[in-house]
């Protein structure tokens, strides 16, 4: 039951030798990890040096807390590059880590306390100085155990000579650079909507954090049920790192980001940067000894600040910032924030995830996307928080449209309109890869007990272990198939760039020529 409004594409695509395009889908995957000690505790050791510069290293770096390593792969073609790479990361880094494990799951290891969560450090230039006062005004804002919850981002773009044959396809005429321009963020945007109407289904399909350490609540309040002593989870939940848990306040409850346009999208995001919200402004921005508490008083500091399950993305030129970048020169890939790690996974996800992804992202891009006015918008926050809370309830209800529907069986309905669209990028290929990732999910829309949310409860229950004693064993587990030698040219090679991003920190640092209040001020009012 191919989608018909894009039926002709395939066709078109097919008749002028083309459709192998859909076989150069351009991905990177950044995939967080914490540093956990040998018992299973947060680590409170420094980034490591070995690893290199946090603040320039291009594939190892540190997210929200120090001990939240975050590494980043170039972009690749293909899903098994893409996967060797992050592979080689982690053994580099397991081999300068000393005893330290990764914890191989999304929601944290055991924390000791919010305190015990180090904040990132990035040296002392102004461009380091602004990430951490970035990173303390989170802390003020929602607490820090947010900061230890760990995903992978999935990016990716159609290949450049897509663009012209869906602009001819769809206008009957060749598009010149601002035409081409224009429409390549539009249709991105168009992909970002019909993303969000369907996101739902990922939550199912691979959430992967049903349980989490009662640490990470730490006597706050919670809907969550007692495991064990140690273990809070829900009976049905999918993805608990998409919910609002561990955030201490939902200021951004209300704020509305629309993605109509990117004019839309600049101008919502942009108003949330400027508008003061007075319990920010109760914070105040400097302790006594000059610490900076946050970069502003407003709704966002920054862009980055505002939580979504995708964003569209654009890399800047100079000192450009995200939001002035995508308004200068257009949208240049998505970046998909949702992804669960599978910690039954050597790297959290793999090839048959990346190509589910993969045919899910490229239905969303061709199929039609109508705007999202303030009653859909409603709707799928709905849908989106009961798949995360409670997805593999097997009555479970989602809305669309207003009418009411079964989850498994709006998942199945999904499903079908890709199949033509998989056989497609299948035949692209040279295989059977993408028909086969859609099969696996099929299979566990009819028996949930496939998932990894279920998987994780059922081996909790079976094995009568708390969250983390399994999620300990799987790290251990995990680091047994790391601590493999790394090829000596690779390993060499690895060392190299590590010592070249210190000697880049360091550059920057001597090259700074104002304190850092007036660089911040620059910053802001760029």
């Amino acid at each position: 039951m191919a989608n018909p409004n894009y039926t002709q594409l395939l066709t078109s695509l097919r008749e002028q030798n083309q459709l192998s395009l859909l076989g150069h889908i351009q991905r990177g995957i950044e995939k967080e990890g914490l540093r956990c000690e040998p018992n299973g505790h947060l680590s409170q050791a420094p980034h490591p040096q070995a690893l290199g510069s946090a603040l320039t290293h291009p594939s190892i770096t540190t997210d929200y807390s120090e001990s939240l390593l975050e590494f980043i792969t170039p972009v690749f073609d293909n899903a098994k590059d893409t996967l060797k790479f992050m592979h080689d990361l982690h053994q580099y880094s397991y081999q300068n880590m000393g005893d330290e494990l990764i914890w191989p799951a999304s929601m944290p290891c055991i924390i000791d306390g919010e305190e015990s969560i180090p904040i990132a450090q990035y040296g002392y230039s102004n461009i380091g100085q602004l990430k951490h006062a970035y990173r303390h005004g989170l802390w003020h804002r929602y607490g820090r155990t947010m900061q230890a919850i760990a995903g992978i981002h999935y990016n990716l773009s159609m290949p450049d000579a897509l663009w012209p044959l869906m602009y001819k396809e769809e206008n009957q005429s060749e598009a010149n650079a601002e035409q081409l321009k224009d429409f390549i963020s539009a249709k991105y945007f168009g992909l970002i909507r019909n993303f969000r109407r369907n996101s739902w289904l990922l939550s199912y399909l691979f959430g992967a954090s049903p349980a989490v350490c009662s640490s990470f609540l730490d006597g706050e309040q919670h809907d969550l049920k007692t495991f064990k002593e140690h273990t809070l989870y829900l009976p049905y939940a999918t993805s608990l790192r998409m919910s609002d848990l561990g955030y201490q306040n939902n200021a951004q409850a209300e704020l509305i980001v629309c993605y109509n346009s990117l004019e839309n999208y600049v101008e919502t995001l942009s108003e949330a940067i400027t508008q003061p919200v007075a319990a920010y402004e109760a914070i105040g921005m400097q302790e006594e000894n000059g610490q900076y508490k946050q970069l502003n008083t407003s709704l966002l500091q920054i862009e980055n600040e505002y939580y979504s399950d995708i964003r569209p993305k654009r890399i800047g030129n100079g000192d450009e910032k995200p939001l002035q970048a995508l308004a200068n020169h257009g949208v240049e890939y998505i970046e998909v924030r949702c992804t669960d790690i599978n910690p039954f996974l050597t790297l959290g996800m793999d090839e048959t995830h990346i190509h589910f992804l993969d045919v899910f992202l490229t239905h969303c891009l061709f199929a039609d996307s109508p705007n999202i006015n303030n009653a859909e918008y409603r709707e799928i926050k709905a849908n989106q928080h009961a798949s995360v809370m409670q997805g593999r309830d097997p009555e479970l209800t989602l809305s669309q449209n207003g009418e009411s529907i079964g989850l498994r069986q709006w998942g199945s309905n999904l499903l079908a309109e890709l199949a033509t669209l998989a056989t497609s990028m299948d035949e692209a290929a040279g295989n059977q890869q993408y028909s086969n990732a859609l099969a696996q999910q099929q299979a566990k829309l009819e028996d949930d007990s496939l998932t990894p949310s279920a998987q994780y409860l059922a081996k909790m229950k079976a094995e009568d272990l708390e969250f983390a004693q399994l999620t300990l064993q799987l790290a251990q587990q995990r680091a047994a198939e790391f601590k493999q030698p790394l090829n000596k040219e690779l390993n060499k090679q690895m060392q190299r760039q590590a010592k070249e991003s210190l000697m880049q920190q360091a550059e920057i640092e001597a090259g700074d020529q104002i304190d850092f209040a007036s660089f911040l001020k620059q910053y802001l009012t760029r």
